[in-house]
């Protein structure tokens, strides 16, 4: 009977593991009691940045966080690698950010990619924030400085209570963006930042060597970003031809003209404009744009020409006549300026909203002023 009972409890053993082993195969996905996991992410031009962490609570714990619940400094964590460990920045497993382009963190470049983020607090306020190229550690346990890609140094700021660790992007502009981790009283400010110019050209390139090159569209879209940011106008114009070659049409004919007039080409300018309005895709705003265009260049007897065209062209357009008005105006006859524009006033294609305006340019005629 003894064997019989060493036996049986031994089946029953094997059957706890046996069972243990199955429960883990199968067991299913439940929400985590604490430190909720979150992610969060922020578009800065055509760059994208993301951190997925956990969320540990202050839970009461008020003025026991900073220095106790996460020690200043390097410590040893008491498990692990035993070395000098910084804080995990977060909960649970690594906290990790991915940048999808090269990226300036506090000034300093690092590469596109996903890193583990640790960071080192210290009593003072300062503290050091550092991208490991370790991504799969549990927490800070087993960082090595050996696998550090960067560390910058920020310091922290006060702030209002935040019960739940949070990552979020403050201080958005076109290019950078301040990241910041906001824990009880305290908040981390890690300034990241793009090359956005050179990040969408390269990506354009890239674009166009696809589906995205097949149509006019492509290229124009990718002309149009550099002319109106005003930048690499070589490469504006390149694009602009190409998608000229694709499809010839006001549009297409009307950027480059625009590129060539930011490059101070302007005979090649007036030519290509002026085929831009001569196309049978072009539209009113084609021909009002250059004329005022025109204007400010002071070219006053070609914007005249022009605005004649467009009224012949395009019959009783309230833009006809307003460019019209302006360019009378501009030539200091004021009579048939004051004639067009009370036209204007008139036409039931004006905007609305825009009598006021067209009135106020009315007494000013009146009064013998020049409108533009």
């Amino acid at each position: 009977m003894k064997h019989k009972y060493i036996y049986s409890l031994c089946c029953m053993i094997a059957l706890a593991f046996a069972g243990t082993s199955a429960m883990a195969q199968g067991s299913v996905t439940v929400p985590r009691a604490a430190s909720p996991a979150a992610e969060v992410s922020q578009t800065i031009g055509i760059s994208k940045v993301s951190v997925k962490y956990s969320r540990p609570a202050v839970n009461g714990r008020t003025g026991k966080i900073w220095g106790q619940l996460v020690p200043y400094g390097y410590t040893n964590l008491g498990f692990g690698n035993g070395g000098n460990n910084p804080w995990r920045a977060g909960a649970n497993e690594n906290t990790v950010i991915t940048f999808s382009h090269d990226v300036k963190v506090e000034g300093q470049e690092l590469s596109a990619g996903t890193y583990g983020l640790h960071i080192a607090v210290f009593e003072n306020g300062e503290a050091e924030v550092i991208f490991s190229n370790n991504t799969t550690s549990w927490g800070s346990y087993f960082y090595l400085e050996s696998e550090d890609a960067l560390r910058v140094k920020v310091k922290s700021e006060e702030n209002a209570f935040t019960e739940s660790l949070t990552y979020s992007f403050v201080d958005i502009t076109p290019n950078s963006a301040n990241l910041v981790l906001d824990w009880e009283n305290k908040r981390f400010p890690i300034g990241v930042g793009f090359a956005v110019h050179d990040i969408v050209v390269e990506n354009a390139k890239n674009e166009l060597r696809s589906t995205a090159g097949f149509g006019f569209q492509g290229p124009l879209s990718a002309a149009q970003y550099l002319a109106s940011n005003n930048i690499q106008l070589d490469q504006a114009l390149t694009w602009a031809n190409q998608a000229i070659g694709l499809q010839r049409n006001a549009n297409t004919l009307g950027l480059k003209g625009q590129i060539l007039f930011a490059s101070d080409k302007n005979e090649e300018a007036y030519a290509a404009m002026d085929e831009m309005v001569d196309h049978p895709t072009a539209q009113p705003n084609n021909f009002y744009n250059y004329g005022i265009q025109l204007l400010t260049k002071d070219e006053d007897d070609r914007a005249l020409a022009l605005f004649e065209k467009m009224n012949k062209r395009f019959e009783n357009n309230v833009f006809a006549q307003h460019g019209l008005a302006r360019s009378y105006s501009a030539k200091g006859n004021f009579k048939k300026a004051l004639k067009f524009e009370r036209m204007a006033l008139k036409n039931p294609g004006l905007p609305p909203g825009n009598g006021p305006a067209i009135q106020n340019f009315i007494d000013k005629l009146e009064k013998g002023e020049d409108i533009n």
